[in-house]
């Protein structure tokens, strides 16, 4: 108990003479040891990113489920390390409930038949859209949570350690500075007027005693110091590290692809109810234009080619350039979505270049016979 007690009572006298140190600091009263350019830029960057994470990772989530309600029961089951139940969405929903009327129609009738073909198409819009949700929540929202919860906790708990060494550092030159005012002050020759000896012994004995509490300070100094110094390199090399943890592009271009999925989904169900609403006289299913609406190429000009086979004829017709071509270390696996890209496996060389009028986030890639479109932030361009 004695031992806590002393222990409280100088973890309060350290605590109160950093907080006068502090406060001497902002009213302009003592020096403060500042840090290096390249240091302040990194304390900056490290609070920009954080304050944008923040930001970024609140409406990530407010855009993936609008319901206050939804997300405030998502965060109980999460503290209470349970199983979110699963949600059906919307798209579902709608969908099953078609499927149901149509059964009520009869599948045989025009107006049931079409139900059951924008009912399945809506109900497997829902599902791609709840595929998304789940896909961004794990490969975009973890990762910001895990960076907030995890990596900046640590890097700010090491800055506040490191501030606090500093106010000690601080303290202790403060120390250093006063008691060699002191020791030249005891050191200067006393008045010869003064002819008693005691004067002189009292003058030797003060010059004595602020000697032994000059090397006292200084030895407390470099203790501070190199204490200060450890903090400040462990410190900078998180701060260095955030670029490391930041949530790479590829989660961008994965949601980017799932959400180009859904908009197509949304498109091929709006083309369905547009040719079923074509025909309110007949209600004839089968009264569709000369291509399927739920064919793309049914909205591309006549005699022209497919997107893909436009894809695959300019890819085959691609030669590299004369300034030469470039080798890149593939960083992640890829699927190739077409016949015109190319599939990637981590830790791959590929030989890699670009063309003219190509889309600045992909390149041409080759490994020995294939050649296809791969995307840049899946490599490391190598020199």
């Amino acid at each position: 108990m004695d031992f806590n007690v002393r222990k409280l009572a100088t973890d309060a006298g350290i605590f109160f003479s950093r907080a006068v140190q502090f406060t001497e600091e902002k009213l302009g009263q003592a020096e403060k040891t500042e840090l290096d350019a390249h240091f302040e830029n990194l304390l900056s960057r490290a609070d920009c990113t954080k304050n944008w994470t923040e930001k970024i990772y609140r409406q990530t989530e407010v855009v993936l489920q609008p319901n206050p309600g939804a997300r405030i029961e998502e965060f109980l089951y999460e503290k209470l390390d349970r199983k979110v139940p699963p949600r059906p969405t919307n798209g579902e929903i709608l969908g099953q409930f078609m499927l149901e009327a149509a059964k009520e129609f009869g599948s045989g009738t025009p107006y049931g038949s079409t139900l059951i073909k924008v009912g399945d198409c809506q109900r497997r819009l829902g599902g791609a859209e709840r595929e998304f949700l789940q896909t961004s929540s794990i490969s975009f929202l973890i990762p910001l949570r895990n960076f907030l919860e995890g990596d900046w906790r640590t890097i700010s708990r090491e800055r506040k350690l490191l501030e606090n060494r500093r106010l000690d550092l601080d303290a202790c030159k403060a120390r250093v500075k006063k008691a060699k005012a002191a020791e030249t002050k005891a050191a200067a020759v006393p008045d010869f007027q003064e002819t008693r000896p005691r004067n002189y012994v009292l003058s030797a004995s003060a010059s004595a005693l602020w000697n032994e509490e000059l090397d006292k300070a200084e030895h407390e100094l470099r203790v501070a110091q190199t204490e200060f110094d450890r903090q400040a390199e462990v410190t900078r090399l998180l701060l260095e590290g955030i670029s490391s943890t930041h949530v790479s592009r590829f989660y961008m271009h994965a949601a980017l692809t799932h959400a180009t999925h859904l908009s197509r989904s949304v498109c091929l169900a709006l083309i369905s109810l547009l040719s079923f609403r074509r025909c309110p006289d007949s209600l004839d299913v089968n009264c569709h234009p000369a291509s399927s609406p739920t064919d793309p190429s049914a909205f591309l000009p006549l005699n022209s080619p497919s997107p893909l086979e436009t894809d695959a004829l300019q890819i085959e017709e691609v030669q590299p350039p004369a300034s030469g071509t470039r080798k890149a270390k593939v960083l992640y696996d890829y699927d190739a979505a077409d016949s015109s890209e190319l599939s990637l496996r981590a830790d791959e060389l590929i030989t890699v270049y670009t063309v003219p009028g190509m889309d600045s986030d992909w390149l041409i890639g080759e490994r020995g016979n294939q050649k296809g479109k791969v995307p840049v932030t899946y490599l490391e361009l190598l020199s």
